[in-house]
């Protein structure tokens, strides 16, 4: 039911996306966009490419006096930094030599890249497979969200892990907005003072030593309605789809749905959730599936964790062979992070979105704001079935 693209290099002009499928009628500001991606800007840890870019999607179509007209958005991220790179990233060819690189960074794709493309320039490749890209993705997930919050569903993240420093206790206590307001609050949208100061601590002592640290970070859903995807082919589950679109998302190495990897510590009987009725529904007084049962949301929290590595780029880089001579050296320093998993936590949200507006679409679907909501009240009056 949705698509979407994004384009540009990391240091070319601009970012730009198109999403199609989005309803007209939807209320959508510049300025709603905007702090989405200023929460992606920040974090302890992140580099110096933050300080120069203060991320704008300027909405270029799709949007007339502030509502949604159903045809395609098209969103545009113009790069600060572009202005320091535009002989380098020049669309037409230049008189001047560019110096190539023909380093590759061990866990990047530019090994692979340059051989899959046949470049004998590596900046080919670490343009477009940078994780600058996720700017537009939140951007145009921003969009998303606020389609799924006006239908009563809220996304929230909150970092788990940095390094070895770890935060395990239950945040079912809050709600998404609280959950979100505490972690904006964090350096690392950690919810826990003690575990905020482990975590920094792990980044700064691995920045020192010239080198990058990973974590772990959990997304919830609330107010999913029971009935989004199905079990009826493997493309249309609903944890599937959720999976696909996070390990999207640069340096994701696993993702998991509720108790996920855990779940294999446990008898049967310990790890599924029970089935209750009450108050004329379906409940169930633990949450171990995620919200998910057979590829279908059953109504409670979705809740998805991502394991981020280590950013693959150090200042004290790890050993590789030119492209061109095979002679060993030192891998390419590019300008760099220590720590992107706060940053890593917002994306996940924006790629949460997309997958939850799809599947909402595909069972609600409307050409408008009042069509759906029509057909969503009209589908879930009786809670029973």
């Amino acid at each position: 039911m949705l698509n979407w693209l994004t384009a540009g290099e990391s240091h070319g002009k601009a970012l730009v996306g198109i999403l199609e499928g989005i309803p007209a009628g939807l209320v959508v500001s510049e300025d709603e966009i905007a702090l989405q991606l200023a929460r992606r800007q920040k974090g302890h840890g992140r580099g110096k490419r933050m300080q120069i870019e203060n991320d704008f999607a300027e909405i270029l179509s799709g949007v007339r006096h502030g509502f949604t007209l159903g045809s395609p958005i098209a969103l545009k991220i113009d790069n600060k930094d572009f202005e320091n790179w535009q002989n380098i990233m020049s669309v037409s060819p230049v008189d001047n030599e560019i110096e190539k690189i023909t380093l590759p960074r061990p866990g990047h794709a530019d090994l692979v890249g340059a051989q899959k493309f046949r470049f004998d320039d590596i900046r080919n490749v670490i343009e477009r497979s940078s994780a600058r890209e996720t700017a537009m993705r939140v951007a145009l997930g921003a969009i998303c969200r606020k389609f799924l919050s006006e239908l009563g569903i809220e996304i929230a993240s909150h970092v788990r892990q940095i390094y070895s420093a770890k935060f395990e206790d239950d945040i079912s206590k809050y709600s998404a907005k609280e959950l979100n307001e505490i972690a904006d609050n964090s350096a690392v949208r950690c919810v826990d003072e003690q575990a905020e100061k482990s975590m920094i601590s792990a980044i700064d002592k691995a920045k020192n030593n010239g080198d990058s640290v990973g974590g772990k970070f959990e997304i919830i859903a609330t107010g999913a309605p029971f009935g989004l995807g199905s079990y009826s082919q493997w493309n249309k589950r609903l944890n599937a789809k959720i999976a696909q679109a996070v390990m999207s998302i640069p340096a994701i190495k696993s993702v998991e749905i509720g108790a996920g990897s855990d779940s294999a510590n446990y008898f049967g009987s310990e790890i599924h959730d029970e089935i209750l009725f009450k108050n004329g529904k379906f409940i169930r007084p633990t949450n171990n599936a995620g919200g998910i049962e057979g590829g279908i949301s059953n109504s409670e929290p979705i809740v998805v964790r991502a394991t981020m590595k280590p950013i693959p780029t150090l200042t004290k880089p790890l050993r590789s062979v030119d492209i061109l001579t095979k002679q060993l050296a030192n891998a390419h320093k590019e300008r760099t992070d220590s720590c992107a998993v706060p940053a890593a936590s917002i994306v996940g949200e924006a790629m949460l979105a997309f997958v939850l507006a799809d599947v909402f679409l595909e069972k609600f679907g409307g050409d408008s704001m009042d069509e759906i909501c029509h057909r969503f009240m009209q589908k879930n009056t009786d809670k029973k079935t």
